[in-house]
Parts: structure tokens; sequence; C-alpha cells
């Protein structure tokens, strides 16, 4: 790789209606995601994506016990780890550049974003690279993708119920679920409070870094089979997937080794009734954002899937033109 994948996600729950929110929110009882900005660095960080060993890493989690950033760290590791993705360690110098671009965020009125503008409050460099290398990551080296998200509702919730919420709001969607399915090691956490209408307004900061290869049977696939809790109806992502009106069902993704080509040539959902749902299949050579990344692919209903439903999914495509084929079935929620 030669560029770092920047992505933004903006998850807005009302929890009294459980309704979804407009301008460019989403969120709460529908099992939405709303995301906005771009999976490209617009920034010209120059990463060659080459790996190298860095500092940081901890074998003990260091995230205080029911935090946000605990429940974020735990709720993707174990839907990685699910999957067959090799779980992310806590890198102690990707926390501390997240938690500067989180506290940027909460200093600067709360708008959720992936860039820093020099001369604002708080400001630590343009884009998580610049970032990380502020703070002695060899982010010119090692790829990188960073999500930056808030959450809002309309009821004080627990920490953890925020991380969690903004992790699942990610898991869901089509072009920001990259933490869960890249081959990357590293993972940092930061996260910032501050108060709207008498009520928690969250942001979080995420980044992830240092490509490693998989093994296994690749590619994988995310959800994969027994999942459980997985979202009905996507709404509000920014750009919205191609031929959908915003509001659609979950992505289902495959992905890959870096090296690898990996290409969906259809896909199916059929429901406990027989209702057979034809997939919208969204590759790197069909993606007219251009953010799917040639080792990872995705299909997605494009309406809204049913609440407390099981799906068996039905994938073929390719790997480095070899065919290859997956099934399971998920269970959504509520």
């Amino acid at each position: 790789m030669n560029k770092n994948k920047i992505s933004t996600l903006t998850t807005i729950a009302f929890a009294a209606s459980l309704s979804l929110a407009a301008c460019g929110g989403g969120g709460g009882g529908g099992g939405s995601t709303a995301a906005s900005g771009s999976n490209t660095s617009t920034s010209g960080s120059g990463n060659t994506g080459t790996t190298s060993a860095t500092t940081g890493n901890v074998t003990t989690p260091q995230y205080a016990n029911n935090s946000a950033q605990q429940a974020l760290f735990n709720t993707i590791n174990a839907q990685r780890t699910q999957c067959g993705f090799p779980a992310l360690t806590e890198n102690t110098l990707l926390d501390k550049s997240s938690q500067a671009h989180a506290d940027y965020m909460g200093q600067n009125g709360g708008t959720i974003t992936d860039t820093e503008v020099s001369g604002n409050p708080g400001f630590t460099g343009v884009d998580y690279a610049a970032r990380a290398t502020a703070v002695g990551y060899p982010a010119s080296t090692v790829f990188m993708v960073g999500e930056s998200g808030g959450y809002y509702t309309n009821a004080t919730l627990t920490e953890a119920a925020y991380g969690a919420g903004i992790a699942n709001s990610l898991a869901g969607s089509v072009y920001h679920v990259d933490l869960f399915i890249l081959p990357v090691t590293q993972i940092g956490i930061g996260w910032n409070e501050t108060t709207f209408d008498n009520y928690p307004e969250a942001h979080a900061a995420i980044t992830a870094a240092n490509l490693q290869p998989m093994t296994g049977s690749l590619p994988l696939m995310f959800p994969c089979d027994g999942a459980t809790g997985v979202r009905y109806k996507v709404t509000g992502e920014t750009p919205t997937p191609p031929n959908t009106n915003g509001t659609y069902g979950p992505a289902i993704s495959v992905a890959a080794n870096s090296s690898d080509v990996v290409v969906l040539t259809s896909g199916t959902l059929t429901d406990t009734s027989g209702n057979v749902i034809v997939l919208q299949l969204l590759n790197s050579t069909n993606d007219p954002n251009n953010l799917t990344e040639k080792y990872e692919a995705r299909a997605y209903s494009a309406t809204p899937l049913t609440a407390n439903t099981k799906y068996s999914v039905s994938l073929a495509g390719t790997i480095d033109g070899t065919p290859f084929s997956r099934t399971g079935s998920f269970t959504t929620g509520s």
C-alpha cells in the first residue's frame, strides 16, 4: 500500500425515541451507522505501507475497566477474532496520538473530523500519520487506518455503552468497517466527552496500523457464521454506497492480505422463510468512490433487513484468479 486510509464515522442516537437523526447523523434503535469524510488521505503523508518494528505495544491492555476505550477495544477484537482475523494489540503511542485528536474534536465544537487545522486549539498534526509521527510512531513507513466517531443520546449511558455503540456502528457499515477486517496488528484509542443539552457528547479517535500477513483460508468473511446482534439497517454513511437510497442492509465483507486481489461475483441472503435477497457487490474495480482496496470486497442488501431474523449467506468470487465460495449464517439484532 502507498497511501493511508482515513475514515470518519459520526453516530448520533436519540434513545428516547430510538429514531434516526438528520444532518448526516444516524444511529439508535434501527442499528444504523452514519459516516462522513473520506477513506483516503488528502494530506499526502506518503506512507509506503511497509512494516517495521515499533515500540509502544503492551501485552496486557491498559484501558481502564468499564471505560469507553476498553469497550471499543474489546468489541473490535471480539468480532475480529470470532471471524478469524488477528486480534489487535494496544499501542500506547497510537493511544497518545488518538487521544490528542479526540481532545482536538472536543475543543473545537465537537465536529467529527479526520483532519486538524493548524492554529486551532489542540492542534497536533494535520492527519493521522502526522499526529502519530509527533508522538514518535514511525508513521512514514507503516500502513495506517484512522476512524473518528461521535455519539450522542438524550439519555446518560454507561461509558462502556458509548464505546460499544461506536464500535458496532463501524462494524455494520460499507465504507467504515476496516478496523474489523484489515490485516493490521496495532490499535490506539482516544476518547473525549463534552456536554450538549445537559447530556454527554462523546468523541472517539481510533488509529490502527502495521500490516502483517494473515494465515488461514483466505479471504475471511465478516460477519462470519454464527454472528449475532448484526445491525439490520445502516443509514447516513458518506459516501453513500452504490445502488442505495442511503438506507440499506449491513455489509458482508471479505478480506485477504494486501498482496491479494479479491473479487466478488455473486452474493445472496436467504431468510428462514426462504425469501432470497440478491446482494449488491462492491469491488475495487466497480467502486465509484474508489475506496475499496483490491484485497477486500463487500456485499450488501440495497434495502434494510428485518430485525431479529436469521439469514443464510452465500458468496462467490475469486482470489488471485482462483474461485472461492463462502457460506454461513448470522442473526440480526433489534
